[in-house]
């Protein structure tokens, strides 16, 4: 049996001068995870010139689904050995997976980089995590909040400045700066962090941690490659028979033993429905942010029957999603210490349909893409403090980061499979001149389409917790 390792501590209950402390370097640990996630968006038409590929879902996402490979494994191993240990190494993978994408000479070189890059996403839940571990719950609540969203207002200034340093100086500096983040935040959380008081006794699966790895990189490789050979080439169809016996294995073995990565018999009703919220949401934000870029560098007139070129700066247009995460993810927290979090995350998601639809008219006007990019920021900083403060409400304390790590596989996820079959459909639907209307109008049809559904999912769960 399981035992749990505890040491007394007093919780945090209101505002004091050391938690503030705390939550300013877990806020800028989070402003360093979103440069490493992000800044392939601000220079993705660079990279994609330089590299010679139309590989967009590679370049940008590649982090995301090392966070899916990652995040499991630092999950348990933060529960196991301390959540401070494992945020320090994951910072300085992070470091070494940027350095590498700044010299990397080819486009699957560079994929390397971001797959160790990404591992910069298990930082967000392992911050969570702490929170949990050091604030009572409501005050947990707000904390969680400010700490997922809190950095967005840095991330507003850094996009027009590194716009302007990728310009002058190549893409590739982007990465220089991140590395150098990434290993100044690792000493300042050594320095700054108490250890975790919480740890639980057990294994490491990583057996378990190869065969989902394994299984996601089989599946979304032959995604990609799919649209470009054709879905039934000898190479994606032997990625997806790997990838999904991969998968199978994971999970048949997960049942089984007695200390899997994920429990998959432990998942309750509650707990899925939030995942499967999540995941459907975060990944249509995450394609549509993908499809500005896109859209941004294509002249109206050029007939498309889109096209925002000439009529903003990308980094205005890549800096209101962040806006919107700064207001949404702390008020998100704030609201659900006194509605609770399953309504706040309803009401995210209902946001978020609105703000898809919207895009319809966005990709075309650049004030109305201005605010409705917006509106989506203000959907996801809401929902990832709302999906983070459900699950935290759902786990036992020796399980924090371990249930903490699920809600980020599911981002990760949702972001890397609606990213991968956005490209997909774009290249399935381009004209010479670029990206058809009816492949862009389609896919923010469909990522409207998921909002929908996530907010009908969010319903129930809501009308399943006030029954029960």
């Amino acid at each position: 049996m399981t035992t749990v390792d505890e040491v007394e501590t007093p919780l945090h209950t209101r505002w004091s001068g050391r938690l503030i402390g705390l939550v300013s370097v877990l806020v800028l640990v989070n402003f360093m995870v979103d440069t490493a996630i992000s800044a392939p968006l601000i220079v993705l038409p660079q990279m994609l010139d330089h590299f010679g590929t139309d590989q967009a879902a590679w370049l940008n996402a590649s982090a995301m689904l090392a966070g899916a490979m990652w995040a499991p494994l630092l999950g348990k191993s933060a529960d196991v050995h301390g959540k401070r240990k494992v945020l320090v190494l994951t910072l300085l993978i992070s470091c070494a997976g940027a350095l590498v994408c700044a010299v990397a000479p080819t486009t699957w070189v560079f994929v390397v980089g971001r797959l160790l890059q990404g591992a910069a996403v298990a930082a967000l839940f392992l911050i969570v995590a702490i929170v949990r571990d050091v604030c009572a719950p409501r005050l947990a609540m707000v904390v969680v909040g400010i700490v997922t969203s809190g950095s967005a207002v840095l991330n507003i200034v850094s996009r027009f400045a590194a716009e302007k340093l990728a310009a002058e100086n190549g893409f590739q500096v982007l990465f220089v700066i991140s590395a150098a983040v990434a290993a100044a935040m690792a000493l300042t959380v050594r320095a700054v962090v108490s250890e975790s008081a919480i740890t639980t006794p057990g294994r490491i699966d990583f057996t378990g941690a190869a065969l989902l790895g394994t299984g996601l990189i089989g599946v979304l490789s032959c995604i990609s490659l799919g649209s470009e050979l054709g879905p039934l080439h000898p190479a994606p169809v032997s990625l997806l028979v790997v990838g999904a016996a991969a998968l199978t294995g994971w999970w048949s073995t997960s049942r089984r033993k007695v200390e899997p990565l994920i429990d998959v018999r432990g998942l309750g009703g509650p707990l899925l429905l939030t995942l499967l919220i999540v995941v459907l949401a975060t990944g249509a934000y995450q394609s549509l942010l993908q499809l500005l870029p896109q859209v941004g560098d294509v002249p109206l007139s050029l007939g498309l029957g889109y096209g925002l070129g000439g009529q903003g700066s990308l980094a205005t247009l890549l800096a209101a999603p962040a806006l919107g995460v700064m207001i949404g993810g702390p008020l998100a927290g704030a609201l659900a210490g006194r509605v609770g979090p399953v309504p706040t995350l309803t009401g995210a998601v209902g946001l978020g349909t609105i703000g898809s639809l919207g895009m319809l008219a966005g990709v075309s006007s650049f004030p109305v893409a201005v605010v409705f990019a917006l509106l989506l920021g203000f959907t996801v900083g809401a929902l990832g403090t709302s999906g983070f403060n459900v699950a935290g409400e759902l786990a036992p304390a020796s399980r924090r980061a371990t249930v903490s790590s699920l809600v980020m596989v599911v981002v990760a996820v949702g972001s890397v499979v609606f990213n991968f079959a956005a490209t997909a459909v774009l290249q399935a639907t381009a004209l010479p001149a670029g990206n058809s209307s009816s492949g862009v109008f389609g896919w923010i049809a469909v990522c409207a389409t998921a909002f929908c559904l996530s907010t009908v999912l969010a319903v129930a769960l809501m009308r399943r917790q006030l029954s029960s």
